[in-house]
């Protein structure tokens, strides 16, 4: 028996249910992780709410990343073996994979070796964020020294990511929040420059940072109005990824300035990354490089205990945090 989240309709989070379950035996390709820390993602939240890309099956599991250690093995699974210390890459399915809980059984594709100078605290805060980011910015756009990039919602973990993987690459990271009160704390973090969008001229700012050239990539998980003055603080051939909808505002797309400017705007999932074998390998290699190097170390804003589940995700949706919100198992 063991303890697991589950939820058995979609709402907020007081729906999330500790419940006393018998976790079966890995199969032939999946691995059974003794939980010792979750890293907790809006992507979770929206999945709790029905809003998600996947919807929830109930009781519905629900989780993307844990880290841990290996409890048992399936038949086929040669890399693994029990004892040895790994986290989870997030893997497609919530509803069937969901790793909130004291033991979790996952697809061994997804698990991972990190340096094992990393906390479990931070190991199960590492992949969705730095694959998010490496995914668009290195992979797709092929980030370089001296390219400006624009971050909006930069104090969310992945926010931050991004703002590493810019200063490991030499490229200026512009970040974006509501309101300046965060400001400081995301020039600490590595921002060169902070733009409060709901207190200035997003546009007018971009094109004062940039001497006027414009910033070549923008990394926004919000979508909404903003979408227009940030495609217009761009330079030609610039490429604006949306991998999210925090705002509950339509999305434009600015035709005009896109016609000027050759931009390119797209859609951005991490899943594009993760189901090719080549490019998977290719994004955990640079990532566990940059950890081990330490240009790139994962800030943890609060951690919570399993028992605290409802609360750590009431704290998720606060947008206080600053950093990853941690679960302890």
């Amino acid at each position: 028996m063991a303890r697991i989240i589950h939820f058995h309709k979609a709402g907020g989070p007081e729906v999330l249910q500790i419940v006393n379950i018998d976790v079966a035996a890995p199969g032939p390709d999946e691995i059974r992780i003794q939980v010792k820390a979750l890293g907790l993602n809006r992507a979770e939240s929206l999945f709790r709410m029905g809003k998600y890309l996947e919807r929830p099956v109930f009781p519905s599991k629900i989780g993307y990343e844990a880290s841990g250690i290996v409890e048992s093995v399936g038949n086929n699974v040669k890399e693994f073996k029990p004892g040895d210390i790994v986290s989870t890459a997030p893997i497609p399915s919530q509803a069937k994979y969901g790793v909130y809980g004291e033991l979790a059984i996952v697809p061994a594709r997804y698990v991972i070796k990190h340096p094992s100078t990393l906390s479990f605290e931070e190991a199960a805060s590492l992949w969705m964020q730095y694959l998010t980011a490496y995914g668009a910015l290195i992979d797709i756009a092929q980030m370089k020294k001296g390219d400006f990039v624009v971050i909006p919602a930069a104090s969310s973990s992945v926010g931050l990511a991004a703002i590493q993987l810019c200063n490991m690459v030499g490229a200026t990271p512009i970040a974006t929040t509501r309101k300046s009160d965060k400001s400081e704390i995301l020039k600490k973090e590595g921002a060169a420059h902070v733009i409060a969008t709901e207190e200035e001229d997003v546009a007018k700012r971009l094109n004062e940072i940039t001497d006027g050239k414009g910033a070549r990539i923008v990394f926004d998980p919000v979508g909404g109005k903003t979408v227009d003055a940030l495609a217009a603080g761009m330079c030609e051939n610039g490429i604006l990824f949306i991998y999210g909808a925090l705002s509950s505002d339509p999305t434009p797309f600015p035709l005009f300035t896109a016609l000027e400017k050759t931009l390119t705007m797209r859609g951005y999932v991490l899943w594009e990354i993760l189901r090719d074998d080549k490019r998977f390998a290719k994004a955990k290699e640079f990532i566990v490089d940059g950890l081990k190097t330490k240009k790139l170390k994962p800030i943890i804003a609060q951690t919570f205990p399993l028992d605290q589940i409802v609360e750590a995700h009431r704290y998720l949706e606060s947008n206080q945090q600053v950093g990853k919100i941690v679960v302890s198992v």
